[in-house]
């Protein structure tokens, strides 16, 4: 119910209430139910100042929110579901900071030291913030690599093999996407975008991200399996034939 009067839903939202009642009179903020002459705002009008906000702070203009809003026909609940569906495909690991000299103990890389780092920036693994410190904005990832040199591999060839992950991963990822607008959006939008049917496109995108994480991992998993295998075969012939 609207319980929520323009000062109440001013201090919900951390917003003033002549921001609020901007929001109102550019459309953005549908009008609160009038009792006794007195506003009442609900749940609706605080879901789509959030979104409002949520949207700013991406840096689209009120003018283009206006836009979304409009062609979407949603009351902002779910919108907002969505958008967070949307968010939740972000990674959610915390990033690290490193020097340029704890990067060259860890990868022992020597006079190539710079021209790693500088692949490394372009690669997106590594973010400059001066004063020779490094963002690492995947530890994980970076782990890894480090893990992949400690066994042996070069680190530009370690370096060669994220850019083709990266090169694959993305084509992967933009058909998967191109399948979701396709077969899940544009129907629904065809379908007049019903209210009731937002939290199930928000449902099907939150439900993509694992399916898709584990499939690949399946394929990958079995596509390694069958390269090594093969590749022990010919070694284990050669072998056999005095060969190296």
């Amino acid at each position: 119910m609207a319980e929520l009067t323009i000062d109440d839903l001013a201090r919900e939202v951390g917003l003033s209430v002549r921001n609020l009642r901007s929001h109102q009179a550019r459309g953005l903020l549908p009008a609160p139910e009038v009792r006794k002459r007195v506003g009442y705002y609900g749940p609706e009008h605080v879901a789509r100042v959030r979104l409002i906000q949520e949207l700013q702070a991406e840096g689209m203009k009120l003018e283009g929110i206006k836009r979304l809003l409009d062609e979407s026909g949603a009351t902002g609940e779910g919108l907002l579901r969505v958008k967070h569906a949307a968010d939740a495909f972000e990674s959610d690991e915390p990033s690290e900071i490193v020097s340029l000299a704890e990067l060259g103990e860890k990868f022992a890389a020597g006079e190539e030291s710079l021209a790693v780092v500088k692949r490394a920036v372009k690669l997106g693994l590594l973010t400059p913030v001066g004063d020779d410190l490094y963002e690492v904005q995947s530890p994980s990832l970076m782990a890894a690599a480090e893990e992949v040199v400690a066994r042996g591999i070069s680190l530009p060839h370690a370096l060669d093999l994220l850019a083709d992950l990266q090169r694959y991963s993305r084509i992967v990822s933009e058909k998967l996407v191109r399948l979701f607008v396709d077969d899940v959006w544009k129907p629904f939008v065809e379908a007049g975008r019903p209210d009731d049917r937002w939290d199930e496109i928000a449902e099907a995108m939150e439900g993509l991200r694992p399916i898709a994480a584990e499939a690949l991992i399946v394929v990958f998993r079995q596509t390694l399996s069958d390269e090594v295998e093969s590749t022990f075969t010919e070694i284990a012939k050669r072998l056999s034939q005095g060969k190296r």
